[in-house]
């Protein structure tokens, strides 16, 4: 394929060794056909085509003929995604038993490593490919693996400028055109949420707004939350909290991703990508519990928990987006643990008050096996948010609900005539499976370029 990809695919070539795509169902089937030689071989191997396991059969002469590898069905063959580290280095081409626009992805996707401090011990098996045959996949490879360096990137090395710095490039690379409000020109420019969460820092906060496209075209907004570390504010995090808070821009990162797929693709949108970028610490400027902030929207908050920074954040770029009419919202971030405690790390949460939104989405979202799970904006939990001295509290005195309680305070400060939906992610493996390997992840970006691409391909 492309460059970035030239590890794990390698040109087509019909000298490369056969890999078979096995499922537990079909393998009955598959042994059949083997040789005698074959099926003793795999019968002394204890193969079975569990999703994961691969056997290499040898020909005659005892050289690799063919590889068996078991995958969980024709179109769902996510186990594939671990074969590029386990199987010997060297060129596979797909010889059946698998979708090949999902097996390309899968073994792009299990491809990856994060590689800026220490290199791979060896090259990744190459499956060959071509980016020609598979432009989808390429494009959703490329920004799949650009937002999990991104995640995986320590905070000292990304910082809120060195993220604008990012946008920048990205900008500049799609022709696309790039703004930044720093510092105490926030509050200047009406965006005191986001400099009062940073302001406590050594870095200084801004926002980040990329545009593109035709300003007649529909506008699409793509809002990410960019704490680029989180401390927890003075609500201190404990250590084990903290520890992975990196990773707190991962919602700026999806929003970059997204966009960097909808400018390659050249969807009729208009673009505008909005990223507030801070990080949450601590000195003697740092916002306390018991403040309150006075929005962008005018609305007051009160501060309940200063480690409730992201949704703070996130309401002036919110409400700045809201004075356009835009013809659709995205907004993505790291925003709870609550959402994990609800669904785990492997199952984002999103949320709508769009019905035909939200199906497209789910939808979109079984097709792509890029799960994600529809919760409820349910508006009595709006008590929750209740302040005595102020319109609201950004987190509320119980420990109820917190993934809604959030998703309702950003609603607050949406624009009720116009369809958003809001991603609760985790952006993180604990630990490796197939095709996922531990450290940032994109979750809902394979789901919602489908969606984009279904609401503005067929529109245009």
């Amino acid at each position: 394929m492309s460059k970035a990809f030239s590890n794990c695919f390698a040109a087509p070539d019909a000298n490369a060794l056969p890999l078979l795509a096995v499922s537990l169902a079909e393998w009955p089937k598959v042994a059949a056909s083997l040789s005698p030689l074959e099926a003793r071989f795999a019968e002394g191997a204890g193969f079975r085509a569990e999703p994961g396991s691969f056997l290499i059969l040898p020909g005659p002469d005892g050289a690799p003929r063919t590889v068996l590898a078991g995958v969980e069905s024709y179109r769902s063959c996510q186990a594939l995604g671990a074969l590029p580290w386990l199987l010997p280095p060297g060129d596979y081409r797909l010889a059946g038993g698998a979708d090949p626009e999902r097996a390309v992805l899968a073994w792009g996707l299990g491809a990856y490593r994060y590689a800026r401090y220490r290199k791979p011990p060896r090259m990744p098996a190459r499956l060959a490919a071509s980016e020609q045959d598979f432009p989808e996949q390429a494009r959703a490879l490329r920004a799949i693996w650009w937002l999990r360096d991104l995640i995986n990137t320590p905070a000292e090395e990304l910082g809120p400028a060195e993220l604008a710095e990012v946008a920048g490039e990205l900008a500049r690379h799609a022709g696309a055109t790039l703004r930044t409000w720093v510092g105490e020109e926030l509050l200047s420019a009406g965006f005191p949420t986001i400099h009062a969460v940073g302001r406590a820092s050594a870095r200084a906060p801004r926002l980040i707004e990329l545009l593109w496209g035709d300003p007649e075209a529909p506008e699409l907004v793509l809002i990410g939350k960019g704490v680029c570390f989180d401390s927890g504010g003075l609500d201190l995090k404990p250590a084990e909290g903290m520890r992975w808070m990196k990773k707190d821009m991962g919602g700026a990162a999806h929003a970059l991703a997204l966009a960097r797929v909808v400018m390659e693709e050249g969807l009729p949108v208009h673009l505008r990508v909005l990223i507030p970028a801070v990080d949450n610490m601590i000195d003697g400027r740092a916002f306390k519990p018991g403040d309150v902030i006075r929005t962008r929207s005018g609305l007051t908050v009160e501060i309940d928990n200063t480690d409730a920074e992201g949704r703070l954040i996130l309401c002036d770029a919110i409400s700045y987006a809201g004075e356009r009419a835009y013809d659709l919202c995205l907004i993505f971030a790291t925003l709870t643990g609550a959402a994990r405690i609800a669904l785990g790390p492997e199952l984002p949460a999103f949320y709508t008050d769009d019905d035909a939104l939200a199906a497209a989405i789910e939808e979109a979202a079984r097709s792509c096996e890029d799960p994600c799970w529809r919760m409820p904006l349910w508006r009595p939990y709006l008590e929750y948010l209740e302040s005595p001295i102020a319109d609201l509290a950004n987190a509320g005195g119980g420990k109820m609900a917190g993934s809604i309680v959030a998703a309702l305070f950003l609603a607050r400060f949406l624009r009720p005539d116009r369809p958003f939906a809001h991603f609760d992610l985790y952006a993180w493996n604990d630990k490796d499976r197939p095709g996922r390997p531990r450290g940032g992840e994109a979750q809902c970006l394979r789901a919602m370029i489908e969606v984009l691409r279904r609401r503005y391909r067929q529109a245009s």
